[in-house]
C-alpha cells in the first residue's frame, strides 16, 4: 500500500475541522521553529492568534516564509496475527502548507478572525463580545498558502 493524495475538497475539510496545527517559521540562525497552535481556516487562509511578542512573531517579521501542517491519526492498521512490527501502518490524513505569513494589522479583520476562533473552540461563548483591549493586544497571523498538499493512508 502507499499514501494517496487528498482532493482539494478533502484538504479544505481537514483544514476547517482539525483541532490544532503546527506552525513552522525560521529563526534568526535559519533553524526551524515549530509550535502547536489553534487556528481557523478562513477564505483559503490559515489564521492563528497569539501573544504580540515572542519567537514566532519575531521570526515572521524577519522572514515571511512559513510552513503549517495538520494531521489526524484515525488508528493503527495491523492484524492480530501480525508477524512483525514492520507490518503495522497508520490510518491518517495530513495537510502540509508552504506559504507566506503576515501579521494582520487591520482591526476589523483581527476582530473577525478572533471571533471565528471563539466560534470554533468555545462556541458557547460566541455571543459574548471580545473586549477591545484583547483585540489590540492579540496578534493575528495570516498564512497565504503557496503550496498545499494533502495525503492519506487507509
Amino acid at each position: 500500500m502507499k499514501d494517496h493524495l487528498l482532493s482539494q475538497e478533502e484538504i479544505a475539510f481537514l483544514l476547517e475541522n482539525a483541532a490544532s496545527g503546527v506552525l513552522g517559521t525560521l529563526d534568526a540562525d535559519g533553524y526551524p521553529y515549530c509550535v502547536p497552535v489553534h487556528f481557523v481556516y478562513l477564505n483559503n487562509k490559515i489564521c492563528i492568534h497569539g501573544l504580540s511578542a515572542g519567537e514566532k512573531i519575531g521570526n515572521i517579521l524577519r522572514n515571511q516564509r512559513a510552513g503549517f501542517t495538520v494531521y489526524r491519526m484515525n488508528g493503527l492498521l495491523y492484524s492480530d496475527d501480525a508477524k512483525s512490527p514492520c507490518s503495522v501502518n497508520t490510518d491518517y490524513q495530513s495537510v502540509v502548507v508552504k506559504g507566506t505569513a503576515v501579521l494582520v494589522e487591520e482591526i476589523q479583520r483581527k476582530r473577525d478572525v478572533l471571533q471565528a476562533i471563539v466560534e470554533k473552540y468555545t462556541p458557547d461563548l460566541a455571543a459574548l463580545s471580545i473586549p477591545e483591549n484583547a483585540v489590540m493586544q492579540t496578534s493575528v497571523i495570516e498564512i497565504t498558502p503557496q503550496i498545499c498538499t494533502g495525503k492519506y493512508y487507509q
